[in-house]
């Protein structure tokens, strides 16, 4: 007769000595979702709202420097029969273009230098503070445009060649004539954002390798 062979159950340690842990509770540190990947929905979005009212306020700097680097549009009264007509003194200038030009280099530089700022504020990115970026840019060029335009010459051309008088050269308003230059700070710092996040922002931890049995 032969007795069949079942394996010893696994020994059953009560000793005192032995540790027992229990499951952290669910508001323990490290358990939550957000304190893994960041400071929280409500944090970045606080912090979302400062940068866009700072980016957005930038745009006084941006339209004072475009107000005083833009190059100026000569423009020439002429009284004919007391009706008085202006025209470009030079028909084959670039000035025009030199404006629009300018606002759109001042644009991306007020990008790069924003979204540098926003990136060594949080090296993590997230959305809101991406958005809060491109949002921020889009209203800072509307004020730095409608500033430098209220900063500029007079609006009214006949009202300033009747000011100055017949044949005299004076500047045409700043105007932006490619609206698309707008565009340029939000456009600017997302790219720059991405560039800057891409290249030195914190990289995932590598999944460690399954352990041999």
């Amino acid at each position: 007769m032969t007795v069949p062979l079942t394996p010893p159950p696994p020994p059953h340690d009560d000793s005192p000595h032995q540790v027992r842990q229990d499951p952290p509770p669910a508001g323990a540190p490290g358990t939550d979702l957000y304190e893994q990947d960041g400071p929280g929905m409500k944090t970045e979005i606080r912090e979302a709202a400062v940068i866009t009212v700072a980016t957005a306020l930038g745009g006084v700097l941006l339209g004072l420097l475009w107000w005083w680097l833009a190059p100026h549009v000569p423009l020439v009264g002429d009284e004919a029969g007391g009706n008085w007509v202006v025209y470009f003194k030079d028909s084959e200038g670039e000035q025009a273009v030199g404006v629009d030009g300018t606002f759109t280099l001042l644009g991306l530089a007020f990008g790069a230098v924003s979204a540098a700022a926003v990136f060594l504020l949080r090296r993590r990115g997230g959305v809101p503070l991406v958005v809060a970026l491109g949002l921020g840019g889009l209203l800072g060029s509307l004020l730095a445009w409608r500033l430098g335009v209220w900063l500029g010459p007079e609006s009214d051309v006949l009202a300033h060649a009747r000011a100055v008088g017949d044949g005299v050269t004076f500047p045409a308003p700043l105007k932006l004539s490619a609206k698309g230059a707008l565009l340029a700070w939000p456009l600017g710092g997302l790219l720059a954002h991405l560039g800057l996040t891409a290249a030195f922002g914190p990289r995932d931890p590598e999944a460690p390798y399954p352990q041999q049995p």
